[in-house]
């Protein structure tokens, strides 16, 4: 007996279902079955582990450019749905149908020949694209369910580990701090992201397979929300408040992208100076560039026809040293200080808690805002790029509340420590800056001032908080003092305390 040349086709939607081989089994048992009943012999069986949701599926069109160049005379399909769940390959497999090409289906008795036949699986091609519509939509409801409830439901990203379906995902305690390290050498604007790449690993930071994290990788790391603590649906750019720790803030998180829009990157330099970019002209307030000549170092104003003389650099070290002798505390004003911070720490538990009850209620706003935020868009009130781009402000500020409550808890301990650090710090540093290496009387520049303006041969010095405090102080007098001033000393004593204390509590200097 002469058997025609047959296809066999069997699918299953993913790669888990084709290793167990159950379904594929299935198929090509009742493929074999038809075949053996129907006197059809198949040369080939084309086996695929491909959704048919998406068009494009590589062997599927492998096996339809056979049978165009006759290879076989039709092919055996165990049902509709393992052929087409998407109408474009339901029309591709039509057109051969028209074309006389023979396509059976095992599973359904359907003469395809006819027009009732053509008709019914017509319907059940439909029918099945229809499911798999359904079944994508639900998909997509599923997976923003979680997301709104702060849950990432994809695997965790390098950093973190999966801990099971429906919770937060938990640092990695091994990869999490290099993370954090990758972070914060990128946003120092200092390193190239090649050179950070080769010092990563050398580092130990790894990808999930074990192996080096490569350019591309950690440009995706490093510009992914998610180490903030926040989720970003990357199809629309929306934002959602996770629930998982941040590794980092979301001020350095910024610094970073301010780095890849070249906005913070630091440029070589080839002499070093202390006061760089520190000193800046009061009359067109343009910064002093500082050059050496012979040895010397000088700061010079380069604007056209500017009055402003060239200042040396030991003039503007002279100005700093006598501002720093001002910042150091008597025996005397340190007792009275210590005192009345002491003061204001047994009663910080009632601030503390006034402030976290502000926190909570601009809190509560932002989610009652989100909630109103979601109306109006249903209510179709505004667009939705509108919409997203109003909530991800919001949940950006609710992720910086976030931060600063965090923040409290940790400086909440840890006051009085870091406060006894600066008063300590406040009476050495006239003598480290003067015994220092040009390096350290950088940092300490760095550390203290926010700018010199000048003006001819004099120096006004703004200082950064909380130096700027202790600056405006009125020190102790010399000899008797009348009791009038004495207590007029006392009060400037007691209001430096209380702001010392208000700035230490909601910093972490």
């Amino acid at each position: 007996m002469q058997y025609k040349r047959y296809f066999s086709y069997i699918r299953v939607s993913t790669a888990r279902q084709g290793q167990t081989g159950t379904s594929l089994a299935e198929q090509k048992a009742a493929i074999e079955r038809y075949a053996r009943q129907w006197n059809l012999k198949i040369v080939k069986c084309y086996e695929e582990r491909e959704t048919a949701a998406k068009q494009g599926r590589p062997v599927f069109l492998e096996m339809l450019k056979s049978l165009r160049q006759g290879k076989a005379c039709g092919v055996v399909i165990h049902k509709i749905d393992r052929s087409a769940r998407n109408l474009k390959d339901w029309a591709d497999l039509g057109s051969l149908i028209d074309s006389g090409i023979e396509v059976h289906f095992a599973n359904e008795t359907l003469d395809l020949n006819s027009r009732g036949g053509r008709l019914s699986a017509d319907i059940q091609a439909v029918v099945a694209s229809d499911y798999i519509r359904n079944l994508r939509e639900e998909t997509k409801k599923g997976i923003y369910g979680r997301l709104k409830q702060g849950l990432y439901p994809m695997p965790a990203p390098i950093g973190y580990v999966d801990v099971g379906k429906g919770k937060p995902k938990e640092l990695d305690t091994a990869q999490a701090p290099l993370i954090r390290q990758a972070f914060e050498l990128y946003a120092s604007g200092e390193i190239g992201l090649n050179p950070l790449v080769d010092k990563m690993y050398e580092l130990g930071l790894r990808n999930k397979n074990g192996g080096r994290v490569t350019r591309n990788g950690l440009a995706s790391i490093l510009h992914n929300p998610f180490y903030t603590g926040l989720i970003e649906l990357k199809t629309t750019r929306e934002l959602f408040a996770g629930q998982h720790p941040p590794i980092i803030t979301r001020t350095i998180f910024d610094e970073v992208q301010a780095v890849f829009e070249g906005k913070n990157n630091k440029k070589t330099k080839r002499h070093f100076f202390i006061f760089r970019r520190f000193v800046s002209c009061s009359l067109c307030e343009r910064t002093l560039i500082p050059e050496r000549q012979k040895g010397w170092a000088y700061y010079r104003c380069h604007t056209k026809n500017c009055p402003q003389k060239t200042l040396r650099e030991e003039l503007i070290e002279r100005e700093f040293l006598a501002v720093l002798k001002k910042l150091e505390f008597t025996e005397e004003e340190k007792e009275h200080l210590w005192t009345e911070i002491l003061e204001l720490d047994r009663e910080k538990t009632a601030s503390i808690e006034a402030v976290y009850k502000q926190f909570s209620i601009r809190e509560e706003t932002i989610k009652s805002r989100l909630s109103k935020l979601a109306d109006a868009f249903v209510d179709e009130v505004f667009d939705k790029e509108t919409y997203l781009e109003k909530k991800n402000l919001l949940i950006a500020e609710q992720q910086e509340i976030k931060e600063k409550l965090n923040r409290l808890s940790r400086n909440e301990a840890d006051i009085l420590t870091r406060l006894k650090d600066f008063l300590e710090l406040l009476n050495r540093a006239y003598l480290s800056y003067k015994l220092g290496k040009p390096e350290e009387k950088r940092e300490m520049v760095e550390t203290c001032v926010s700018n010199f303006a000048a003006k001819g041969k004099s120096l006004i010095t703004k200082l950064k908080m909380p130096f700027q405090i202790v600056s405006e102080r009125v020190a102790f007098p010399f000899g008797s003092p009348s009791r009038a001033t004495t207590r007029t000393v006392s009060s400037q004593i007691s209001q430096i305390a209380e702001k010392l204390y208000q700035f230490f509590s909601e910093t972490g200097f």
